[in-house]
């Protein structure tokens, strides 16, 4: 029997389950993937964000991979463009954009540290229910005999497609449409200093320096175009940073694509209830948005802080584990709906206005 257990160990997952283990609590952490492995994702990391793993004692673990600082992003919306620090928090005053294939590890390995029960390569097929109260998860590892686990509580941080959501029946709210879809990947050779984002009516086209000094290139497109961009990823990209950056694709060529393209059309934006009797969720299981201003890892780990807090004040009978949830759901969408709206206003790519 568990304390809790938290289903998915990537951003929003594995500091859940590595807070509360801290906290003393005894927690299950399952995930399908095995790790280290990649995911898509922004990978970019606000210095907010930062500051959380920083509070931690993870993000030094980051800057020894020799994930670079940005510390400053260039905003360039066609005639005019301007460069500007990165604000400080809580002591951070640069970004990051590790890859996720060692970000994910480190935060897997400082939750087992912590006491931390993991088991990968783990598939959930259902939940444990108990006169309308979730008691655990049934599922199964690869190869391996159907298993069951109890809990007081169950976390999905199990991603936007969530199956902790789906199980639960969880409905959403302040939903907006899909309105991007996009491709990023990787280059070798090529100088950068900080991260930089082009504004362009129907485009967005962003760069930043990650691990192994590398730089990532994205591009989005409006979502109505992804079948279109999708059958020639390659030469849409290339067409769009020569049409709309040519400077940068410059710099690109001087240097080598190091890596595939990856991308999608998936891009919903949505706030889900977040808890239930005995069941929360957290990161993009419980609020997702366009990545156009990249905040999703930082958002998973202001959750992962939120809703330990709240776990701890249920169970140790603070108040009621209801209250403490329902409490954690309106301080996550406090914080969140104002940068959800921008962030719905910038994914429509309109052009930007030159006023003044």
């Amino acid at each position: 029997m568990y304390d809790v257990i938290v289903v998915g160990a990537r951003c929003a997952g594995a500091p859940t389950a590595m807070l509360l283990a801290r906290k003393g609590y005894r927690v299950l952490l399952v995930d399908k993937a095995t790790f280290p492995s990649d995911t898509m994702s922004s990978h970019f990391l606000q210095a907010w964000g930062a500051a959380h793993l920083k509070r931690w004692g993870i993000l030094e673990r980051i800057v020894a991979t020799g994930c670079p600082e940005i510390r400053s992003r260039t905003i360039d919306v066609g005639p005019t463009s301007f460069t500007e620090a990165v604000e400080p928090t809580d002591g951070v005053a640069a970004c990051y954009a590790p890859r996720r294939i060692i970000l994910d590890q480190i935060l897997v390995n400082a939750a087992v540290e912590a006491g931390v029960d993991l088991r990968e390569g783990f598939h959930v097929q259902e939940l444990l229910w108990e006169e309308e109260q979730v008691t655990g998860i049934r599922g199964f590892q690869v190869g391996g005999k159907e298993i069951s686990e109890k809990a007081t509580l169950v976390i999905g941080a199990d991603g936007k497609r969530s199956v902790v959501a789906r199980l639960v029946q969880a409905p959403t709210y302040s939903v907006a449409p899909t309105f991007t879809c996009g491709y990023y990947s990787y280059w070798s050779g090529v100088s950068l200093e900080g991260q930089e984002i082009y504004q362009r009516d129907q485009r967005a086209i962003i760069t930043f320096p990650t691990n192994d000094k590398k730089v990532v290139v994205a591009v989005q497109w409006p979502s109505v175009q992804f079948d279109e961009v999708r059958r020639d990823i390659k030469g849409h990209f290339l067409e769009t940073l020569e049409q709309y950056t040519p400077h940068l694709a410059t710099r690109l060529r001087e240097g080598e694509q190091a890596e595939r393209f990856v991308g999608t059309g998936d891009l919903p934006n949505f706030f889900r209830r977040s808890y239930g009797p005995s069941w929360a969720l957290a990161g993009d299981a419980g609020h997702c948005k366009d990545p156009i201003l990249a905040h999703g890892m930082s958002d998973a780990f202001r959750d992962a802080q939120l809703l330990a807090d709240a776990v701890e004040n249920g169970i140790s009978n603070t108040c009621s584990l209801q209250e403490a949830l329902a409490d954690y759901e309106q301080r996550r969408n406090e914080d969140a709906a104002p940068l959800y709206e921008f962030n719905c206003q910038m994914a429509r790519l309109e052009a930007p206005s030159h006023d003044g």
